[in-house]
């Protein structure tokens, strides 16, 4: 079977983290024959030359000025033309880079080749040339037939080169070599603008120290506040029409119009039905898995402009401009979209707990002691990027850009230094409470409570 890997070259030349780990997923499949795809510059052809060595026989470069400032549909288009001449059974792709963080393109690609989908795989059951089943992170296991597209979460390390590993070919394709419609690609065929980007600085808040034995009063009288929605502004005008897909984004829309007519089924006919029936001037998802995979695909079908990821709307009354995170959470966006209905996925995270206990590195050795903490109060768990990469928790519990999105009432970090990468998982939560024996720790200037204790000495046992 032939499994083609779709790989983003980022900004620091390095492939994109979710990307690798769907190369090393499709490396593992005995007898496969692996080829890579990625988009970019010529310049990424020395990084693709190098992953080649790994074991793809080839590698594909789409490098051409027409591509230049493609969106997540324009992308998707024009990876479908290569697809279409490589042809191969199954594609694999990350399932979100760290530039745009979107989870679209992977989504939209599959419709565009007419492939079957499961997203969010977190390994391979079974695969042969006819059928692929998966386990994914929040579906289950899924089984689907070939031809199809896999998107991969951060489930792997991608292995490194033999000594005797040898370079594979790097094939550029031009617009022309792929026939492409230049009316497609990139900027003239993306349907989404970017207007406006600035440092990200929301999420900042005024940080009061306390003593540890306050905690416990703390977590109480948090839980007895009003927990904080979204931080949108209602504006007094309007657009005219919002479609809420399920009542998940309606804090969302109604800071935006007084007009919010819903889908209650997630389905991507459904939904696509009542655009037509409605005739609204934008849809808003949530921000879950199913929302994501089904607004990209309904974007892909009717050739609108998809924003992900919002954390907050407005509007003049006549346009609709979507605000959301991007480059690792470093800055933030201002999008509008080119086509009607605009559409977007907002932050509309639910959890299972009133209380998320977050874990970092820091707090290595204390394991055991905040899992008893958090049972104690009933509390999720979850971890930073750091913690989970070093195997001291599941991928499952990651919050962040590269995780999941939390906002419940308390957040407690410990032993979390706060980089943007995951104070954008959490920066919706009610009250944070942070715990890092480093006063000077970035996690301060996001948190409401402050506590400062050493974890290797009494800290562990005070839990």
């Amino acid at each position: 079977m032939k499994i083609l890997v779709c790989a983003r070259i980022g900004l620091d030349g390095e492939i994109n983290p979710f990307d690798a780990c769907a190369y090393e997923l499709a490396l593992s499949v005995k007898d496969a024959e692996v080829c890579l795809l990625s988009m970019g510059p010529e310049s990424n052809k020395n990084m693709l030359s190098s992953l080649t060595r790994l074991g793809a026989k080839i590698a594909f470069l789409l490098s051409d000025p027409a591509f230049a400032g493609a969106d997540t549909l324009a992308t998707a288009y024009t990876l479908s033309l290569a697809v279409k001449i490589i042809k191969p059974d199954y594609i694999f792709c990350g399932r979100q880079t760290l530039i745009g963080d979107t989870a679209q393109t992977g989504v939209m690609l599959s419709y565009n080749v007419g492939f079957n989908l499961i997203t969010n795989v977190m390994g391979i059951s079974h695969i042969t040339e006819d059928t692929v089943s998966c386990k994914t992170r929040d579906e289950g296991d899924m089984t689907v037939s070939s031809p199809a597209l896999l998107t991969v979460e951060r489930i792997n390390t991608l292995r490194l080169p033999s000594i005797r590993s040898k370079v594979g070919e790097v094939k550029i394709l031009s617009a022309d070599d792929i026939k492409a419609d230049p009316q497609k690609c990139g900027l003239a065929g993306s349907p989404t603008r970017v207007i406006e980007t600035k440092e990200n600085t929301s999420g900042r808040r005024k940080c009061e120290f306390i003593t540890f034995d306050r905690l416990d009063e703390i977590i109480k009288n948090s839980l007895n506040k009003t927990k904080q929605k979204t931080q949108n502004t209602h504006t007094e005008k309007k657009i005219s029409k919002v479609l809420c897909v399920t009542k998940a984004p309606i804090e969302y829309a109604k800071t935006v119009s007084d007009n919010i007519v819903f889908c209650d089924n997630n389905d991507v006919d459904a939904v696509i039905k009542s655009i037509k029936a409605e005739n609204p001037d934008a849809v808003l998802f949530g921000s879950d898995s199913i929302s994501k995979r089904v607004s990209a695909l309904i974007a892909a079908k009717l050739d609108l402009g998809l924003c992900a990821d919002c954390t907050a709307l407005q509007t003049d009354g006549e346009t609709l401009y979507m605000i959301r995170p991007a480059l690792s959470g470093s800055v933030i966006a201002k999008i509008k979209s080119l086509t009607k209905p605009a559409m977007a996925t907002v932050r509309t995270n639910k959890n299972s707990s009133d209380i998320v206990v977050s874990v970092g590195y820091g707090a290595k050795n204390c394991i055991d002691s905040i899992k008893a903490f958090a049972d104690r109060y009933g509390a999720q768990l979850g971890a930073s990027r750091k913690a989970v990469d070093n195997d001291i928790l599941p991928y499952e519990l990651q919050v962040g850009l590269t995780g999941k999105t939390v906002s419940p009432s308390v957040y407690i970090a410990i032993g979390i230094s706060g980089a943007v990468h995951h104070i954008v998982g959490m920066d919706k939560s009610g009250t944070v409470i942070a715990i890092n024996p480093d006063k000077d720790a970035p996690i301060f200037d996001y948190a409401d409570y402050g506590i400062i204790e050493n974890f290797q000495n009494t800290f562990g046992g005070r839990l």
